[in-house]
């Protein structure tokens, strides 16, 4: 069986008059995005060649440029051309737009609000895998997993006193700084509660009341980076929020601290960051960085207290599979008369991802 989420009718039923859907995203992410009973969904829901993927709309090949004046809805993902005035003037049916990815910033502009084109996204299933991640980056930032794995590979079997320098370590008690309430702050709230740990919360659109019921302690920025264990950062990237995270708030972190981004490397200043890595002071787990891929000589790959990885906390593998099913979803509340449960709303992109 295909895991996958409940149908909110129920098993899908054929709507009497199926919509024009086109699909639109980069090269390569329809294969990855749909397996068969995908297409097998979509088939049924909709009018469509789900196999015909458009990579471009301002200029697209005849057949693209057909399906692009009858569609309805468009189903996008990664790398989905932008929606220009100019791309929906050739568009003059299309009256929806179904993100199966998180943000919708890359593709969707004024023109799409201005013509009343409603908006939906997958971004709560990508929020998941992106909370794991950061959950198991916690748990392993504090039992210091990361150099007790590079001491032991040096020691290769001789005795050791692990507790005597470990003395410090572990999740009992610890202190956990979140940074944003955002879908993946809250899915990773969510996921802590379990464990005993403090939790810290920093988002000036959230109240202490709302912090409370989510599980969180509403405090300070600076109060947030002096008293916690682990900073993890889930914040959007805003010119609000440009090195949100500079010299001064790193410096306020306590000793022997992690720093965990999986949000975009721009809210760190990297300049910043390296001094208190290259000392030892501070540790890292870094699943983003700017620039997005870092130079071939960059400390980070080398550094024994940073754990790098390629942008890869969000939809990876078989987890698009999940973005796929909630977005599919969404084009049957479309094509079956009903509201998505999950609207994009304009107003909200000002300060969110």
């Amino acid at each position: 069986m295909h895991p996958t989420t409940d149908s909110p009718l129920g098993p899908a039923e054929i709507p009497p008059t199926r919509p024009s859907l086109l699909l639109a995203m980069g090269p390569g992410v329809a294969d990855r995005l749909l397996a068969d009973h995908h297409h097998t969904r979509l088939t049924t829901l909709t009018r469509t060649d789900s196999r015909r993927v458009a990579h471009e709309l301002a200029d697209p090949a005849p057949e693209i440029a057909d399906a692009l004046a009858d569609a309805e809805v468009l189903l996008t993902c990664w790398g989905a051309p932008q929606l220009t005035a100019q791309v929906l003037k050739a568009a003059p049916r299309l009256r929806a737009v179904v993100h199966a990815a998180g943000s919708v910033k890359h593709h969707i502009t004024d023109a799409c609000w201005e013509r009343g084109i409603t908006v939906t996204s997958a971004a709560a299933a990508n929020a998941l895998p992106v909370a794991e991640y950061t959950l198991a980056a916690i748990l392993f930032a504090n039992k210091r997993v990361l150099h007790a794995a590079h001491r032991y590979r040096t020691l290769r079997g001789r005795p050791y006193d692990w507790q005597r320098e470990w003395e410090g370590s572990g999740n009992y008690g610890r202190t956990v700084g979140i940074i944003g309430a955002s879908r993946i702050g809250r899915r990773l709230i969510a996921l802590l509660r379990p464990f005993d740990l403090r939790i810290l919360l920093y988002d000036p659109y959230v109240d202490a009341t709302e912090a409370a019921r989510l599980g969180a302690t509403r405090v300070p920025l600076d109060a947030l980076c002096a008293d916690s264990d682990i900073v993890t950062v889930h914040a959007p990237q805003l010119p609000a929020t440009y090195h949100l995270l500079g010299a001064r708030e790193l410096a306020l972190m306590p000793d022997g601290a992690t720093l965990i981004n999986t949000a975009r490397g721009s809210l760190v200043d990297e300049s910043a960051l390296l001094p208190e890595l290259t000392t030892g002071r501070l540790n890292a787990v870094l699943d983003v960085t700017d620039p997005e891929l870092p130079p071939a000589d960059s400390p980070l790959y080398d550094l024994p207290n940073v754990l790098l990885t390629p942008h890869i906390a969000g939809s990876l593998g078989g987890e698009l599979h999940r973005m796929a099913d909630l977005a599919l979803d969404e084009v049957e509340r479309f094509a079956t008369g009903r509201p998505f449960a999950d609207p994009v709303l304009p107003g909200a992109l000002h300060h969110s991802a």
